[in-house]
């Protein structure tokens, strides 16, 4: 399988943190004091997430997987930069700090496996400027994926889809549904090729709800909202149990969720990005890239960590084929290739 692009450039949160399972199912109240069970799962931020999977599965291949972030001088980067670095990423661009600590989150989920994260401000990760990225402009060309990702400053990611867009790269961003609401974001989605959504990151951009029903209307009010800034952009946008739907080259694809037992579902949708960002890179069709996504977000959520550490091609060809997912051709020729 040949790469379509050779590397793979992203700014975004790395950092560790803490889950916990609330008890009881209602929303965590303003001023509630609540129960909760500290689990054994090791979390971890959104970069460091959605890179993991094209290092794991597409470095061996030729794909350059090369982080963009700071980290604090202290056990927690040390650990963060050597596991990304046993993944397969080129970790050059990491800068360590004495002066503050590393990224650190608290995940917190409900009993059905959804839930949020409530994430420190004043890391290492918040002092990465736009000034920073000047070490890697010289390497963004047309066979680049750029990905700008939430947990750093805004500016320093809309700074990545602006050199990004003047060198021909592939510009990949996700935003919280808090960003999208501003007018710097809305005029940002000008230099997206393809954006990323959960259901209130999509909710946010469109102004519409979802029927559960029928997720059509709501899909297409996303879509127009993007075409308003993008005409020609893409989109992934995850909806849970519903899997994950995008929409490429005019036409909207679906690709299921199968029916699993759920750990966590904690990173199941920077998996599902990190699974389609490998399938382009690879050259796969959009439809195939968005199908291993939703696998390794399967994956993902049969784990209580938001990185499986144990994620490879052999290991997701079992999965599939224990639990009888359904996979294109393409897909299986790709996780059955020797290594």
């Amino acid at each position: 399988m040949t790469l379509r692009y050779t590397k793979l450039i992203g700014v975004g949160g790395i950092g560790a943190g803490l889950l916990f399972t609330l008890e009881g199912d209602h929303d965590l109240g303003r001023n509630e004091s609540r129960p909760a069970r500290l689990e054994d799962a090791r979390d971890y931020c959104k970069l460091h997430i959605v890179t993991h999977y094209p290092a794991r599965l597409a470095s061996a291949r030729g794909l350059r997987v090369l982080p963009v972030g700071k980290i604090g001088a202290d056990e927690t980067g040390r650990r963060l930069e050597q596991e990304m670095s046993a993944a397969g990423m080129d970790t050059r661009f990491l800068k360590k700090l004495s002066s503050a600590p590393t990224m650190f989150s608290v995940c917190f989920q409900y009993p059905d496996g959804s839930g949020g994260n409530l994430t420190a401000s004043d890391s290492a990760a918040s002092r990465l400027k736009p000034a920073d990225l000047d070490r890697v402009e010289s390497l963004l060309d047309s066979a680049t994926i750029a990905l700008a990702a939430p947990e750093v400053p805004l500016e320093t990611r809309l700074r990545l889809l602006a050199m990004a867009t003047g060198r021909g790269a592939l510009r990949v961003a996700s935003f919280t549904p808090g960003e999208l609401a501003t007018p710097a974001v809305r005029a940002a989605l000008a230099q997206v090729d393809l954006l990323a959504l959960n259901e209130d990151e999509a909710a946010a951009l469109s102004g519409a709800r979802r029927d559960r029903g029928e997720p059509g209307p709501f899909l297409e009010a996303c879509r127009a909202a993007f075409a308003a800034a993008n005409p020609a952009g893409s989109l992934v946008v995850t909806l849970g149990a519903d899997g994950a739907h995008g929409y490429a080259q005019c036409r909207w694809v679906h690709v299921a969720a199968p029916r699993l037992a759920v750990r966590s579902t904690a990173g199941a949708g920077d998996a599902l990005l990190g699974g389609v960002l490998t399938g382009l890179a690879l050259d796969m069709p959009f439809d195939d890239a968005l199908e291993l996504g939703t696998l390794l977000a399967a994956f993902k959520v049969t784990s209580p960590h938001t990185i499986p550490p144990e994620v490879d091609r052999p290991l997701l060809q079992s999965f599939a084929a224990v639990r009888e997912i359904p996979l294109s051709p393409a897909l299986v020729r790709f996780l059955s290739e020797p290594r």
